[in-house]
């Protein structure tokens, strides 16, 4: 690279020998400054490939070598030209060198002279060498950086550029492009070098002939030009002057001559363009000049001719206009024989269409515009003959054009045209005024507008004003006659109307004075005209010219000068006609508010009376105009304001005809307006009021009555502008109006045999049930309007009365009924708007009610095709606030109705609008009747009969019927919480009815219907939250709209589970009435819609019972009776599911009431009834449960009758048929898990059963089943459903549940079902299967013993029968088997029975082996609870014997019983004391001596046991002792026990001390043994006896007397006393040591006693 640098160097200084040698560069920097360039080379790449972005790299890169250079300018400068030197160099990197090298230039610092040299010599070369082929981005740059260098390097730059610029020889174009720059960018250093740059110039225009050289030469001279004329305008800023400008103007000619006669001739149009441009800087320099001035003239044909070229004419045409105007400012005129070639190419340009190729035409048209300006101020006269000899050729287009140039000449804003040029214009264009032609018209009228606005007015009157009015009349008449076919011509006849407008616009707001025949032109044009379009610019102008004439500015003689005053045709013709265009003030560019002010300039012509009021109320009426435009004004508003403005200025006129005349003029203009439009619709209505106004009563009857035979009652817009007309007049005059229709209806002969209406119009024969129908509204109209009090006078009769009998006697068509009711509801809406109703009744109410409701029901059910039915309800709301009113029933079948005609309607077609319009309208009808029907009955009982109405409805399977009942209840239901508050509160359960209702239509498929119900919920909500105290919350309300946001989603369990999440919501709401009938209403509705309304309802009842079970217990009843009833008719078995969870739900929390429902059920049992059950047995552990509440039923009948103590014991308690018991239990047991063999239950459903058996086989054997039975069946039971045979079969059951083989067979081989099935074989059966049980299933045997111990004392005789039957084959022997007495002994048990003397023997021999059979239990091995069982069947026994009866038991008995006294087991001990106490009561006399002995032996025990450490087991020793005190014979010891307040203790020490004083006086050797026994006590393991044992030691030693007391063992006592001195018990410790005392003390009396002392 360093070589190739070398030899470039070596080339280049060469070349620029004058640049010296040059230093050598840093090469550091030359390496780094190469780098950054590659880097910007490969940023550079990067970007062409990947599109445009931001290189970054290449601009650091660039900005890191600006930076050196700031520092180290030379040495980065020199690098930088070094790599521009590097051969085979990239545009790319030259373009980026060249770069960095302007912003290195353009920093401020000292650079080296050298350095600049070189700069300037390979820049040069560069910027000259470069070829085509590379492009000219290369000499682009290098250009910019010789300009760049030239600020502050100008002479080296200017030096190296003319150097290469040399005479006759052709340069190269970027050198000559690069001088153009200098020049631009220093303008003063460059003069000098101008002149000779010019002269060298012009050298090589003949060698330059190539197109690109010539367009570089132009676009410089162009440059140069205006370098010149800024350096002439700034002369005093040049240091020096240079050249004067006509110098510089004799320089430059020679090259202008040469680009126009030569180079302007070439082919190329872009030498062409580049010409054109360069001559109009040169021309600005040439012009001035007097002498090259005239020479340029000569030139002009050049330029004319290149018109004719290809090239564009605009820059031609600038030429030509700088030429022009030269010549007006100097005043040189241009030759006479050029002006015919400059006005005719000019003209041609105006007159022709422009060639497509031509971009600029219309700036082209300007610029000819100003050139025929020009002209015409210096040549008016050739230019007007021109002009005159053009308009007579009869081309459209040149007469056009010419007109539009004569009005540019007289619209020149330039000093004013003479007087001369303006009369030969007008002559000029008179000469066109014949012509038919539109675009000549619309031009005419355009010259006459600007001769007005130029200040010539004087020059229009007469022939202009004259075609202006011609113009006027000519296009209204074809605008109003015009055809189809011919669009195209009707748009040009309305821009001739909108420019005649303007004309005559600007004609009456700039001239002074108007001649009568404009005026009156004008005024008939408002008048007659059916083109209301033109109104607005007529009424401005006739406005400007009503001022001028009132201020007396116009003196003409045919005006009316005097006062305020001009002339006018009828003024009430004139206010009419104003008054009906004025109700449409936006029309025809807002004719309102200059017809407005059109009125104000003339009221004092029209009205003087009126003057001073329309001065004050027109300018507000026109600033309302203004406030607003045609889109935000409201037409009615806008007719109110009129008719209070007219009716404001007949009050002026009263006493007059004036408004009998205004009515008139109105009637006369009815016909001139079609219908229907607005401008008529408001004509009637001002007609109606200004007749009502009216003060001659028979001159306006003649009128309405003209009115009436001449209105087409066929077009419904003028039936209903005069039914309005009258219904105004009414207002003012109710009398004449009647008395007009009673005339019209007598004249027509209205009857129903003849109706010859037709011979009054020939042209529209009239109908006879449209002029019903009209007469029908127009009565109605009449009542709205008419005064109250008239109203009352009349309402009856005749407009009511003639009312119903148009529609009676009519046809009754669509349109008749639409025309009865709307009469019906403008009569009631009239008599309502009076104040005084209070003793008003509406006669003809009931009349018109049955008209309407027999209207709405012969509507078609599936069809709707008027808005009959809407009318019909509204009518019937308005009747409803009459006097008298609807009563509840009238309300509700009226409601009934209604609801029907609506609501069963099929939903309108998506495109069919006109059927939802109706249908839409039909629905708000139908609210607003029923809003006003309940507003009558506001209570709940109005709203649960309005609801139910509903219901079946909302009940629908039709989607759409459940949407709109279920929309219109919402409607009711917030018009019923706004109305009534709290004032009256729901009845009880009604809250739970109506949620109920709607509940399960929150997961309706239809998604308006699930939100119309959740807002219907919310507005209950709402009523029931105002009404209670309840705790409903901020955080309840937001999740109750996050629910209504989720219920429009579209999938279904998404809904579902926002339903379910509403039910918990709102449950805690409720309460237990609410709740029962909540799910009472839900369950009645199940299955009247689809399956996802019942998959709803069983789910909110499933909800509100899982929250508030535990709070229903008095409810479940209810509850369960509603679920059970409509249980049989749910079909789906997901929804059964549901309801029977349910049930399960509240058996589980309350069995007894829910076991009694189910069991009080009929039978044979209903298949829903037994899957409840079935779905019990599913559940084992509750199926255990439920099982032992049948068994408790089942029992209960078998025990003592006790006084329910809770509402529990009370469903407990209550009656239920044994039979459906029976079946239930067999059933759970035959549907219960197969592995459940019961080991806890079969006990007791075994002896259940056999109770059950033996009450079917006695007298109480009746039940209730059949009764039962016949609630619900005729028939009879099933023969295989009696008590016997289901009992039988639910034993076979039970035995083959527990899996006893042995036991199943040997029932059914000793036919054991077939004895207990037979009442005369039962008690066999059985003692037989108590024995097989014995045999086969022992572990059962101790469940069965407890049973039927607890049976033996049953007050049933069968249970007590049953019970000792199996008893006695428990403790059963051969004896008792083979003698066959169980039977006869078991039934002699009852108390009462008769018996005759057999039977008593063998009662009395069974009794004995029974007490010794139960004595026999308490003998031998056998465990505690045997014994237990044994006493307590002794004691049972015992109570229903007697003495005799026992025989020789009662010794071994009370033996037996004795020695269980101190039994350590508690339960003996207890069962023993007891039993004793038994046969204290039951001893006779045989054995009351022997008694008395166990009595004695027994009673240390007795007294130490009283206070045994069971408590029960001392109460029973207490009880059992004091009944055994009368053994001893004592009467005082008696009375000592039990009949003090003291403690238990307290008592027991006192009657311990009386006994042991009474023993110790009369039977002291007792008392020894006593104490003797007591001794032995002091070693029980019970440390409450060792307790009572001291104590009793201490009380018998203190009552013996010495002589005893030394022949006790006193050692003995005192070792025992002393043992327990070490007791482990304290208490123990301290009764002993009391005790020691005692002995101590004893024994120290008894040694004083003595006189030997101890032995």
């Amino acid at each position: 690279m360093e070589e190739a640098a070398t030899e470039l160097n070596e080339d280049v200084l060469g070349e620029t020998e004058h640049l010296g040698t040059l230093e050598p560069e840093d090469d550091g920097t030359f390496f780094q400054v190469t780098n950054l360039l590659n880097i910007m080379d490969s940023e550079s790449a990067k970007t062409d490939t990947t599109g445009p972005g931001l290189d970054m790299r290449k601009t650091l890169a660039s900005v890191i070598i600006t930076e050196k250079a700031t520092t180290h300018p030379c040495v980065v400068m020199n690098a930088l030209i070094r790599c521009l030197q590097v051969p085979k160099i990239s545009t790319q990197r030259k373009v980026n060198i060249y770069n960095i090298l302007q912003e290195i230039i353009q920093q401020e610092g000292e650079m080296e002279e050298r350095c600049i040299q070189r700069l300037v010599a390979i820049a040069s070369k560069q910027m000259r060498d470069i070829t085509e082929m590379e492009g000219f981005e290369t000499a682009e740059v290098a250009s910019e950086t010789l300009v760049a260098l030239s600020r502050n390097h100008f002479s080296l730059v200017m030096y190296e550029l003319q150097h290469h610029l040399k005479p006759l020889n052709l340069t190269d174009e970027f050198v000559i492009v690069t001088l153009a720059k200098l020049a631009n960018g220093n303008v003063f250093e460059f003069m000098p070098y101008m002149g000779i740059t010019l002269a060298t110039m012009f050298t090589m225009l003949r060698l330059a002939n190539e197109a690109k050289i010539r367009q570089v030469i132009c676009s410089a001279m162009e440059t140069f030009c205006e370098t010149v004329q800024f350096y002439l305008r700034h002369l005093e800023d040049s240091l020096y002057p240079v050249m004067t400008e006509d110098q510089f103007a004799v320089k430059l000619f020679p090259m202008y001559r040469y680009f126009v006669t030569v180079w302007l001739r070439h082919q190329d149009l872009e030498v062409k363009l580049g010409v054109i441009k360069s001559l109009r800087p040169m021309l600005s320099l040439l012009l001035p000049n007097d002498d090259l001035r005239e020479q340029v003239y000569d030139y002009i044909p050049l330029l004319l001719a290149e018109f004719q070229g290809g090239l564009e004419a605009l820059f031609i045409t600038q030429v030509l206009r700088q030429i022009l105007e030269a010549s007006v400012t100097t005043n040189t005129p241009i030759p006479p024989m050029l002006l015919h070639p400059i006005f005719t190419e000019l003209h041609i340009q105006v007159c022709t269409k422009a060639p497509v190729q031509q971009q600029f035409s219309s700036q082209n048209l300007m610029e000819i515009v100003h050139c025929f300006i020009a002209l015409a101020h210096s040549y008016p006269k050739e230019l007007m003959k021109f002009f005159f000899s053009q308009v007579e050729m009869s081309k459209e287009a040149i007469r056009v054009g010419t007109l539009a140039l004569i009005r540019a000449v007289v619209s020149a804003d330039e000093p004013k045209m003479n007087i001369k040029t303006i009369y030969l214009a007008i002559r000029v264009v008179k000469n066109t005024l014949s012509d038919t032609r539109s675009k000549v018209r619309m031009a005419i009228l355009r010259i006459i507008g600007q001769l007005v606005l130029s200040g010539f007015q004087e020059k229009i009157k007469g022939w202009g004003l004259k075609y202006v009015s011609v113009q006027l009349t000519l296009s209204t008449y074809k605008l109003t006659n015009r055809r189809e076919c011919f669009y195209q011509r009707d748009l040009e006849e309305k821009m001739v109307h909108k420019v005649t407008m303007d004309t005559v616009k600007i004609i009456t707001s700039s001239i002074s004075g108007m001649t009568n025949e404009f005026w009156v032109r004008l005024l008939c044009y408002i008048m007659e005209t059916d083109y209301t379009e033109a109104l607005t610019p007529i009424c401005i102008s006739l406005t400007n010219l009503a001022e001028n004439q009132i201020h007396g500015k116009d003196t003409e003689a045919g005006m009316a000068g005097k006062s305020k005053h001009v002339d006018l045709p009828a003024p009430q013709k004139l206010l009419a006609r104003l008054l009906v265009l004025m109700s449409s003030p936006y029309k025809g560019e807002g004719r309102g508010i200059a017809m407005l002010n059109l009125l104000r300039t003339l009221s004092q012509s029209i009205a003087p009376s009126m003057a001073d009021m329309w001065e004050q109320e027109i300018p507000l009426l026109v600033q309302y105009l203004e406030e607003h435009t045609e889109f935000t004004w409201n037409q009615k508003a806008w007719e109110d304001k009129l008719i209070q403005f007219l009716r404001n200025s007949l009050k002026k006129t009263r006493g007059t005809s004036w408004s009998l005349r205004l009515s008139k003029e109105l009637n006369n203009q009815i016909e001139t307006f079609d219908s229907p439009s607005v401008e008529k619709g408001f004509l009637y209505r001002a007609l109606g009021f200004t007749l009502g106004m009216g003060l001659e009563a028979d001159r306006v009857e003649v009128l309405l009555l003209e009115l009436l035979y001449k209105t087409d009652y066929s077009n419904d817009f003028d039936r209903e502008g005069v039914i309005l007309c009258f219904g105004l007049c009414a207002r003012g005059q109710v009398k004449t109006v009647l008395n007009v229709l009673h005339d019209f209806e007598e004249r027509i002969q209205e009857s129903e045999q003849s109706w010859q209406i037709g011979a009054w119009r020939k042209d529209h024969p009239w109908r006879r049930e449209t002029v019903k129908s009209a007469l029908m509204v127009m009565y109605g109209c009449v009542s709205s309007y008419c005064h109250p009090q008239m109203l009352l006078t009349h309402v009856d009769s005749p407009i009511t009365a003639k009312i119903i009998h148009h529609y009676s006697s009519s046809c009754q068509d669509v349109s008749l009924k639409m025309a009865f009711m709307k009469s019906v509801v403008q009569v009631t809406n009239a008599i309502k708007s009076i104040k005084d109703l209070e003793d008003f009744h509406f006669t003809h109410k009931s009349a018109l009610t049955s008209l309407i409701t027999a209207i709405i029901k012969a509507e078609p059910p599936d069809l709707l095709a008027s808005p009959v039915r809407s009318m019909a309800m509204d009518a019937l709301s308005q009747l409803s606030t009459l006097k008298p009113f609807y009563s509840s029933e009238e309300s509700i079948e009226l409601m009934d109705i209604s609801i029907h005609t609506v609501i069963s309607l099929q939903p309108p077609g998506k495109d069919n609008e006109s059927v939802k319009t109706l249908f839409a309208n039909a629905l708000s009808s139908l609210k607003q009747l029923m809003e006003g029907l309940m507003q009558r009955q506001l209570d709940p009982r109005g709203l649960q009969e309005t609801v139910h109405l509903l219901e079946k409805w909302i009940l629908s399977e039709k989607e759409w019927e459940r949407e709109r009942a279920m929309t219109l209840h919402l409607h009711l239901m917030q018009i019923y919480v706004q109305s009534i508050g709290v004032c009256i509160p729901l009845k009880l359960g009604q809250f739970g009815i109506l949620v109920g209702l709607i509940a399960p239509c929150t997961c309706d498929v239809h998604r308006r219907t699930r939100l119309a119900s959740t807002s219907v919920l919310s507005s209950l909500l709402d009523l029931h939250i105002s009404q209670t105290c309840s705790l409903w919350g901020a955080s309840k309300e937001q999740e109750l709209e996050k629910c209504k946001e989720d219920l429009q989603d579209t999938d279904m369990d998404k809904i579902s589970r926002a339903s379910s999440r509403i039910a918990k919501v709102v449950c805690p709401e409720f309460n237990c009435d609410e709740v029962v009938s909540l799910i009472q209403k839900l369950c009645e509705n199940i299955g009247a819609m689809d399956l996802q309304h019942d998959r709803a309802a069983v789910t909110w009842i499933g909800i509100f019972l899982q929250m508030r079970v535990k709070e229903l217990e008095d409810k479940v009843a209810e509850i369960l009776g509603a679920i059970l009833v409509h249980l049989p008719v749910v079909d789906h078995p997901e929804v059964r599911q549901h309801l029977i969870e349910g049930i399960l739900l509240l058996a589980h929390y309350h069995q007894e009431t829910v076991l009694t429902s189910l069991l009080r059920q009929p039978l044979p049992m209903e298949s829903h009834l037994t899957e409840v059950w079935l779905a019990v047995a599913e559940n084992v552990p509750f199926a255990r449960t439920m099982l032992r509440g049948l068994l408790g039923r089942l029992q209960s009948r078998f025990t003592a009758r006790i006084n329910a103590t809770s509402k529990a014991d009370i469903w407990r308690l209550a009656a239920v048929d044994p039979l459906m018991t029976l079946c239930t239990v067999r059933l759970l047991m035959e549907k219960m898990d197969q592995d459940d063999k019961f080991p806890d239950l079969f006990p007791d459903l075994l002896y259940i059963f056999l109770l059950q058996l033996g009450s079917s086989h006695g007298p109480e054997a009746a039940s209730p089943v059949l009764k039962t039975w016949r609630l619900v069946h005729t028939g009879p039971l099933p023969q295989e459903m009696t008590l016997q045979r289901v009992t039988i079969k639910s034993m076979q059951l039970l035995v083959k549940r527990i899996n006893r083989e042995p036991l199943e067979q040997a029932l059914e081989e000793q036919s054991v079902w077939s004895l207990l099935e037979n009442g005369g074989t039962f008690l066999e059966g059985v003692s037989l299967m108590a024995r097989l049980c014995m045999q086969n299933a022992e572990s059962y045997t101790q469940r069965l013993t407890e049973l039927v111990l607890t049976g033996m004392g049953s007050e049933v005789l069968s249970c007590c029968i049953s019970s000792t039957a199996i008893c006695v084959e428990f403790m059963s022997d051969p004896v008792l088997h083979q003698e066959k007495l169980l039977r006869p002994v078991v039934l002699m048990l009852a108390k009462g029975t008769g018996q005759d003397k057999d039977e008593t023997l063998q009662v009395k021999q069974y009794r004995k082996l029974l007490l010794e059979k139960c004595l026999g239990s308490l003998r031998g091995q056998v465990s505690s609870i045997v014994m237990a069982e044994g006493m307590e069947a002794l004691t049972k026994i015992l109570a229903e014997l007697r003495e005799g009866d026992i025989g020789s038991s009662f010794e071994p008995i009370s033996e037996q019983c004795r020695a269980f006294f101190d039994n350590e087991s508690k339960l003996i001990r207890l069962k023993a004391f007891i039993l004793f106490g038994k046969l204290a009561k039951v001893v006779g006399i045989s054995k009351k001596h022997f008694f008395k002995g166990e009595v004695k032996r027994g009673w240390v025990s007795l007294m130490l046991h009283c206070q045994d450490p069971c408590p029960s087991v001392a109460q029973a020793c207490s009880a059992t002792m004091f009944q055994c005190v009368h053994f001893w014979g004592w009467k005082s010891l008696e009375s000592s026990f039990g009949h003090s307040n003291d403690s238990i203790n307290d008592q027991m020490t006192v009657f311990q001390t009386n006994m042991c004083s009474i023993l110790a006086q009369k039977k002291p050797a007792i008392l020894c043994g006593f104490l003797l026994e007591t001794t032995i006590f002091m070693k029980s393991n019970s440390s409450r006896i060792r307790i009572a044992a001291c104590a009793l030691a201490g009380i018998i030693m203190k009552q013996l007397s010495a002589h005893y007391l030394k022949k006790m063992d006193l050692v003995g006592l005192r070792n025992s006393l002393q043992d327990l001195q070490l007791d482990s018990d304290a208490e123990v410790r301290r009764a002993a040591l009391e005790t020691l005392k005692v002995l101590d003390s004893c024994t120290q009396h008894w040694l004083l006693a003595s006189p030997r002392g101890l032995p």
